[in-house]
């Protein structure tokens, strides 16, 4: 079976404060996007589970978490793992803020679901995908939801009215446990106005989502990565992005755009400057 993974963007971002358990309370908007991985599964008649992908750094064992997932199925199925081959077409950035790995186990989530038949409905999948990673469920349902507690309490929302996409990858990554713990440590200029944002898209507009982009977590960033996202925002809004924002815990910066001429122009001068740049559209 052959199934896409999205990549997934954040509207917005709040980090409320950090749990008992270890892990943030979160708030925030999430979004598909049609940036996509392609997985092709097949049994292979065995019962070793492998996977292959397209990045020779990517691990092609049970750290993957594709393989996470696809063992955590046969674990709620009460059933013993199987023989499986996993192929993985990396085409959403690596450690980019736009959940390419959890996206992968929710296809893998999805494709092993459908050649059983569908016996589980998408919510039961997405709580299996809670013991994959924080992203899991979402990546499961996808479309634009309100994400809160660790990011698995999903509600779903009124659709972001289509638009084009215009996303930046630096050459750099981030490290997302050393920025979580960072943003215990400093001082916030401020908070999405994410209750805002809810009222827009059940608005149906567009523009009034796009003011609200925002994420706490660029606060957090040191200083030349800060200097460096805030670079290509500007650039963004100068080339006439509705607004723009960091996805997730980076560095992936995007625009939203309601003008296909603008959104192509920006991404020709993004191109230009380095990094990975992508043209896409909201799903």
């Amino acid at each position: 079976m052959e199934v896409q993974a999205r990549a997934k963007l954040n509207l917005t971002l709040d980090v409320l404060g950090k749990r008992p358990d270890g892990y943030h309370d979160m708030r925030m908007i999430m979004q598909s996007i049609d940036l996509t991985d392609r997985l092709t599964l097949a049994e292979n008649g065995g019962v070793e589970l492998r996977v292959r992908t397209n990045l020779h750094f990517l691990p092609n064992n049970e750290k993957n978490l594709a393989a996470q997932a696809a063992l955590r199925w046969w674990e709620a199925r009460g059933r013993s793992p199987r023989g499986l081959d996993i192929e993985i077409e990396k085409h959403i950035p690596v450690c980019a803020g736009m959940a390419g790995g959890s996206s992968d186990a929710a296809a893998v989530l999805r494709a092993l679901n459908a050649m059983e038949g569908e016996p589980l409905s998408p919510p039961e999948l997405a709580r299996v995908g809670e013991s994959v990673g924080s992203d899991v469920p979402y990546c499961v349902l996808g479309g634009t939801a309100l994400a809160e507690g660790r990011g698995e309490v999903l509600t779903p929302l009124p659709p972001l009215p289509k638009c084009w996409v215009v996303l930046c990858k630096p050459e750099f990554s981030i490290s997302t446990p050393a920025l979580f713990a960072r943003i215990d440590s400093v001082r916030l200029r401020c908070r999405p106005d994410t209750q805002g944002a809810v009222a827009a898209l059940k608005a149906g507009d567009l523009q009034e989502v796009a003011r609200r982009l925002y994420n706490v977590f660029e606060d957090a960033l040191p200083d030349h990565r800060r200097t460096r996202v805030n670079d290509i925002k500007n650039l963004l809004i100068q080339c006439g992005a509705l607004g723009s924002s960091m996805s997730g815990t980076g560095p992936t910066v995007f625009g939203l755009f309601d003008n296909e001429g603008l959104a192509r122009e920006a991404y020709d001068r993004l191109a230009d400057l380095g990094g990975e740049v992508f043209l896409t559209q909201t799903v």
